[in-house]
């Protein structure tokens, strides 16, 4: 089982040297892989919204590529994974490209987490439709798996089209992982039939945690593809609880069939709480200090 940081880029700063610096910190840790997330747009902070669930400026994130792509010359081994780049609100075939010069650069060390979007501000802001996100974005996959599996493609779907056309370069193995992030039932269904991986944030350790997982390998045998290859990646905190519930926590995810656990030391939700700490240097002691408690259950 991999362990994985998330890059606490809202606390620690937007500039080169610190992140970096934090890569690298991860990178002689241990760590296998780093995430970030993605959001292009917020809204302003000071704004009225009516109650509504909305993303603002208030917290800085660099566009995924571009991090990674700077991280990629700083470091040897340690992965990279989007989770999650909010596909529906990009251009496809502008993503398969980006993803595969990224897989090219890297060597390799990329993944592609995906998910639906839920701050409507960023799709008024990039021109697309909020309202139709579900159903395109599992047609982009399906249309950026064609882009990076083939040189030359024709595709014709509901939203795209392409006669005879490709990106170049293209990934070496044909194929940049796709693993999919979000809790609905859709999800588990377009993770089963196109994902090599699933990125689930909402459960905690125990009955309904389980009963996920063993929904999707369900589903995917019911896709006709093998319920061993797909990848789950499960998230998990450090800002409550002592290094024994921490282990507890490792020991019930891999005994469940997570392949990738990712520390994320910012969230907080119903089942998360982040660190006290904002910078570098608290987020290294949290990710040193949780490495050293798991690092024999891995």
């Amino acid at each position: 089982m991999q362990l994985g940081a998330s890059l606490p880029v809202g606390d620690i700063g937007t500039g080169p040297g610190v992140l970096r610096d934090y890569a690298q910190a991860a990178e002689g840790l241990g760590f296998d892989f780093l995430v970030a997330p993605d959001h292009v747009l917020g809204k302003n902070p000071d704004a009225d919204t009516a109650g509504r669930r909305m993303g603002t400026t208030a917290t800085a994130y660099h566009d995924p590529f571009v991090l990674f792509g700077f991280l990629t010359g700083c470091t040897q081994k340690i992965g990279f994974a989007a989770a999650v780049l909010i596909l529906a609100q990009r251009q496809a075939a502008l993503v398969a490209k980006q993803a595969a010069s990224l897989d090219v650069l890297c060597g390799g060390r990329f993944r592609l987490g995906v998910g639906v979007g839920w701050n409507e501000i960023e799709f008024q802001g990039l021109g697309e439709d909020f309202h139709t996100r579900g159903k395109r974005s599992e047609e982009q996959v399906r249309y950026m798996q064609a882009l990076w599996a083939e040189p030359h493609v024709t595709f014709k779907g509901q939203f795209h089209e392409l006669d005879d056309g490709g990106i170049n370069p293209r990934p070496a193995s044909g194929r940049v992982p796709v693993w999919f992030g979000g809790h609905a039932e859709a999800t588990f269904r377009r993770a089963a039939r196109y994902g090599d991986g699933f990125m689930p944030n909402a459960y905690p350790p125990g009955e309904a945690g389980q009963a996920a997982l063993d929904k999707l390998r369900r589903m995917t045998a019911e896709a006709g593809r093998d319920p061993a290859a797909m990848g789950i990646d499960v998230w998990v905190s450090m800002g409550t609880g002592t290094p024994d519930d921490w282990r507890r926590e490792v020991a019930f995810w891999k005994q469940a069939g997570a392949t990738h656990i990712t520390l994320h030391t910012t969230f907080t939700s119903a089942i998360h709480q982040r660190i006290a700490g904002k910078t570098a240097a608290d987020h290294l002691a949290a990710i040193t200090s949780y490495k050293a408690a798991v690092a024999d259950l891995l």
